[in-house]
């Protein structure tokens, strides 16, 4: 049950979700739970994330719950049902040495009535069960929208590193083969030569690399999505507008209203404090009435008419240890939502400064950034055939081709994952992901 990724109380990603297990299972759904899905291999990461969200097969878990939840409380809200007895027997009568026997029988009904109370105790408590399953639900849908749009931009990104990485080794490759072509003598051209083929092999790797995690990203999202494993996506190069923070204050003030940790932590809270009650409201015994009819004969016809009346004795079995066990759930209830709250309070002041740090590193980048490093690997390809430029700088601007564009992509992506989780964690859209609109030079740049 995703009660913990999501658990209802776990805030770590999973959604792992204890729940990812029940793809294979819940998936079999098919076409009773999940509505048919447009075919298309390239997607914005807003639309993909609604998708994932819209076909992910475990919603229907949560949603089931919610039924089960209403179902429990159409229980809880329904008295108890009659109870219908009778006897039959024989009678005997021996008076004056006279003897007389005949049929003797009764029935009666009877309804069991609570103390005043206790429904409307047991129905507030199952109205808070639907509330919880409702929080679970939205909850888990946050989780999966969150966790889809990052893993779109870790396969945008993983592609786009693939491609560069291809790109200089490919340029390398050619490059070698025309100098083995020339059959250089000397050390000089010998070094360089192996210098060039060390550096290619050390990209076809950086590249296969990528391409591992492209696949991965794919699979998890194909996962989420309950798409076939073997369907490809194409993300579109997503444009962002990260725009600053609120501040702490604010932030940690959202959370107390918006947070779902907080929330369900808040509602368990408020349920067990009726549970309190109705253990209190059962020390009281419930009892039953209804009319009942006799009627025997024997020589002459006995018949009595009137209403039973039964209690039960608390001698063997007390209510007192369900008062105790209660109450003692509830300074648990209470321990959780103060743990819940700093948990919630350190994560809210970690993922603002990681973001501030983020966007503060991408206000320094150029909007041009990776065409400049793209051109001034190429020139030096260029001119090192010439001969105008060593192979230390030739090698050198190539490496750092690769790295600047890795290092630009992963910013944002630690820039898009922290603003993801202050959302989640407070219920504020502060961070906009634009489609189609051209980024702000101040603080973006073009991966």
């Amino acid at each position: 049950m995703l009660k913990n990724w999501v658990c209802f109380s776990s805030s770590s990603w999973v959604v792992t979700l204890g729940v990812a297990s029940l793809s294979g299972l819940l998936s079999s759904r098919g076409a009773e739970g999940v509505p048919v899905r447009a075919t298309t291999n390239s997607i914005t990461m807003a639309a993909l994330a609604a998708e994932v969200v819209k076909f992910n097969p475990e919603v229907n878990y949560y949603r089931d719950e919610i039924g089960v939840a209403k179902g429990e409380r159409r229980l809880a809200g329904a008295p108890a049902n009659p109870e219908v007895s009778t006897t039959l027997g024989q009678k005997s009568v021996s008076s004056g040495g006279l003897n007389a026997e005949g049929l003797a029988w009764s029935v009666s009904v009877q309804q069991p009535l609570e103390w005043p109370g206790r429904l409307s105790l047991r129905k507030a408590i199952a109205n808070h069960q639907i509330q919880l399953a409702e929080l679970g639900l939205a909850r888990f849908q946050g989780l999966i929208g969150s966790r889809a749009r990052l893993l779109a931009y870790q396969l945008f990104s993983a592609q786009e590193k693939a491609t560069a990485a291809r790109e200089v080794a490919e340029r390398l490759q050619q490059l070698r083969e025309v100098l083995v072509q020339r059959d250089p003598t000397g050390l000089t051209p010998m070094l360089e030569t192996r210098i060039i083929e060390a550096t290619e092999l050390t990209l076809k790797r950086r590249s296969s690399e990528a391409e591992l995690l492209e696949q991965s990203a794919l699979l998890e999202l194909n996962q989420l999505r309950g798409a076939p494993w073997t369907q490809s996506i194409h993300v579109e190069q997503p444009k962002f507008i990260f725009s600053a923070a609120p501040e702490s204050a604010r932030l940690l003030a959202a959370a107390q209203t918006n947070n779902f940790e907080l929330q369900m932590r808040r509602v368990e809270l408020e349920q067990q404090g009726f549970r309190v009650s109705l253990a209190q409201n059962e020390n009281h015994s419930g009892f039953t009435v209804g009319p009942y009819l006799s009627q025997a004969s024997s020589g002459d016809r006995e018949q009595q008419i009137g209403i039973a009346f039964s209690v039960p004795l608390p001698l063997w079995k007390g209510k007192k240890g369900s008062v105790e066990t209660a109450t003692a759930r509830q300074r648990q209830a209470e321990t959780l939502m103060a743990v819940a709250e700093r948990d919630v309070t350190r994560q809210i002041l970690e993922k603002a400064k990681v973001y501030q740090t983020k966007i503060a590193e991408m206000a320094s980048w150029r909007p041009d950034s990776v065409e400049q490093f793209r051109a001034a690997a190429t020139l030096a390809d260029r001119h090192y055939r010439l001969g105008a430029v060593p192979i230390a700088t030739y090698v050198e601007l190539q490496k750092q081709y690769l790295e600047a564009i890795e290092a630009l992509l992963d910013t944002k992506r630690e820039a898009l994952e922290a603003a993801q989780e202050l959302q989640r964690l407070t219920g504020l859209d502060f961070n906009g992901l634009v489609l189609g609109a051209p980024e702000k030079p101040s603080n973006a740049s073009t991966p």
